[in-house]
């Protein structure tokens, strides 16, 4: 397919501020998962409910490229499957049957994000997966959930299993295949997943290094995971990275608020 960029007048639905708002985000998130490297193919997905319309998302249509991604070429789609946007634009089944799935079910996320980056498929690989040995990767703590590969996300009914495998936690290593990461908002999910790629990268590093590895007691894990949700109490962590982040990709890959 050629790039659909129509800009904001050219799509065929009425745009709110909000809408367009959101698109800016999420164009945005695009371009710096393609800059840090967590995607370089067509595949892979990254929705977004709109604000001020709880039954649409936005998700990026088949063919174009993360680095490419324009807030215009963003596809308005209602949960039930209806595309509002544009025309003649494709949407990739298995993708959209999975995140619109999540969304439908439940209506305290807002943002569902799945890519296949190399060390979080390596993670995925492994008969462990990820296990925390460090300060930084301690931020997921209790946060990691885990669901088994099924093939390709067509079949319906397998979003009824992956809500089951995720419970109430934000993150999800889908064994044999790559990661998920949802939130209430798309900084949110755009940060765990941030966390979750630099954590399997760095277990991969020291799973090369051949060395035995050193544990970090029981007792010690779970003082530090009630650490955190003292923390995560006093300071809005995701929408200050993300702030950080829209500056990172205004620098780096500009273009995408169009």
């Amino acid at each position: 397919m050629t790039m659909i960029s129509p800009g904001r007048e050219g799509l065929l639905h009425e745009v709110t501020d909000q809408e367009w708002d959101a698109r800016c985000d999420l164009a945005a998130a695009f371009r710096l998962g393609y800059h840090f490297g967590w995607n370089r193919s067509l595949s892979n997905h990254i929705s977004l409910r709109l604000p001020d319309h709880p039954g649409r998302m936005l998700m990026n249509p088949y063919g174009i490229g993360w680095d490419e991604m324009t807030a215009s070429a963003l596809v308005t789609v209602e949960l039930g499957g209806k595309v509002l946007s544009h025309r003649d634009v494709e949407l990739a089944p298995a993708g959209f049957n999975f995140h619109r799935g999540l969304l439908r079910a439940r209506d305290d996320l807002a943002c569902v994000f799945h890519c296949h980056p190399p060390a979080g498929v390596v993670l995925a690989c492994t008969q462990d997966g990820l296990v925390i040995r460090d300060q930084t990767g301690c931020h997921l703590l209790g946060e990691v959930a885990y669901h088994d590969f099924e093939g390709f996300a067509e079949a319906e009914d397998e979003t009824r299993r992956i809500l089951s495998d995720l419970g109430d936690r934000h993150l999800l290593i889908m064994w044999n295949h790559g990661l998920l990461t949802v939130g209430a908002s798309l900084p949110e999910a755009f940060s765990w997943m941030r966390r979750l790629i630099a954590a399997c990268e760095l277990q991969e590093r020291m799973l090369a290094t051949g060395a035995a590895l050193r544990d970090i007691p029981p007792d010690i894990l779970a003082r530090t995971e009630a650490q955190l949700v003292e923390k995560r109490k006093k300071r809005a962590y995701s929408r200050i990275d993300w702030d950080y982040n829209r500056r990172v990709v205004d620098r780096v890959l500009p273009g995408y608020a169009v």
